[in-house]
């Protein structure tokens, strides 16, 4: 087994709680193991801190998982943490399409499991949990009897970890369809197609937060994807336009909208900056405009990059909203900080010549629990925001 020292000092962090051990944090390794096998993490002074899947090849060289000396990376250790992490999500009542675990904040780093009804989706972004990914089938079926398992592996991030995309059923059999309850509302899911695992479940308390202020409203949704908000608010609202710049998702909208017996929502295929413009020009308002926007900034050096692209999308939309309407506006990269964000909100507020207040200040889903201890895993902002002339 690798045995891994930390330089002097560098330990803090990792005592606090946070999983990951750098690599230009170590100041030696020590043993032969294959890559992806477990090591023991020491600070300088040999004070044994952790254990956690090693990878040569990555800037996170280890990340922690095991507090225990004497315990090990048993199946009965995934059993009790899979279903400890279901358990949370059962008893807060979360239906039966959430995000069954949660990397890190559920003490499985890399490993994401989302449930869609009987089919469970696995995404593994590290060597590590790669290699462990039989047991983790096996414990799923055994604790839970899903229909299918499908590994939906294929982000970016895994070439950092010197893996290829992994994608594929890896238990049962997958239907074309699978179709979801989310507040109320009916939902067929594209598992193979659609967006990370298929669906955005961090928004599911979000979406539903917004039906109270979008009751007999006209609703603009920008990068409405498959329609999440557009169907939650429709339920409320008296027309809802969704744009996006995918085909494919909005006929994924328009199927869903008919599925539910919706005919107040309207859809149009554009790119969302050129859309707000063009409406400013027409002259159209809102009463409500959502802001769901990917992920402007995936690293730090972006960031710069992004608060110009928050601020200028968060100023064409405050242009185009009723006096005293509402803005409904997101960021999920946690790059961009809590405070950063609300700076960027207040300067697109002066730049618009509007007056902003905050109704609600809300982040993820309760089924992606922020760890205190782990700032990247509190990644999504959501304000509700009163928008007014000066």
């Amino acid at each position: 087994m690798y045995k891994v020292y930390l330089k002097r000092g560098e330990e803090r962090r990792i005592k606090k709680g946070h999983p990951w051990v750098y690599a230009n944090e170590v100041q030696t390794v020590e043993g032969k193991a294959p890559n992806g096998s477990l090591a023991e993490v020491y600070d300088s002074g040999g004070n044994f801190l952790g254990k956690g899947y090693i990878n040569r090849l990555s800037k996170i060289l280890v990340r922690l998982f095991i507090y225990n000396r004497e315990e090990e990376d048993t199946e009965q250790l995934f059993s009790e943490r899979l279903i400890r992490a279901n358990a949370l999500r059962e008893n807060i009542g979360l239906g039966e399409a959430y995000r069954l675990c949660f990397s890190e904040s559920d003490g499985l780093p890399s490993l994401i499991v989302d449930r869609y009804g009987d089919v469970y989706v696995v995404e593994i972004l590290s060597l590590g949990m790669r290699l462990k990914q039989d047991i983790i089938v096996s414990c799923l079926v055994k604790a839970f009897h899903p229909k299918c398992i499908y590994s939906r592996s294929d982000a970016p991030v895994l070439k950092k970890e010197g893996l290829e995309p992994l994608v594929g059923v890896l238990y049962g059999e997958l239907p074309e369809r699978v179709r979801i309850s989310e507040n109320g509302i009916k939902l067929d899911i594209d598992i193979v197609n659609g967006q990370k695992t298929g669906y955005y479940l961090d928004q599911k308390e979000n979406r539903l937060a917004l039906r109270r202020y979008a009751k007999g409203k006209t609703v603009l949704d920008c990068f409405c994807n498959v329609g999440g908000f557009s169907l939650n608010t429709a339920m409320t609202a008296s027309r809802v336009k969704a744009v996006d710049i995918s085909q494919t998702a909005l006929d994924e909208l328009t199927s869903n909208a008919a599925l539910n017996g919706f005919n107040n929502i309207e859809t149009e295929c554009a790119d969302v900056f050129e859309y707000l413009r063009s409406a400013k020009k027409r002259g159209e308002k809102y009463d409500l405009i959502v802001l769901d926007p990917p992920a402007f900034c995936k690293s730090a050096a972006e960031v710069p990059g992004a608060v110009k692209g928050y601020r200028d999308i968060n100023i064409a939309a405050m242009k185009l909203l009723t006096d005293g309407g509402i803005l409904a506006t997101a960021s999920c990269s946690h790059y961009m900080g809590i405070a950063l964000f609300e700076k960027t909100l207040s300067e697109a507020a002066a730049g618009a010549g509007k007056r902003i207040r905050i109704l609600e200040r809300r982040m993820q889903s309760p089924d992606h629990p922020a760890d205190l201890a782990i700032p990247e895993s509190e990644y999504l902002k959501f304000y509700i925001l009163s928008v007014d002339r000066r």
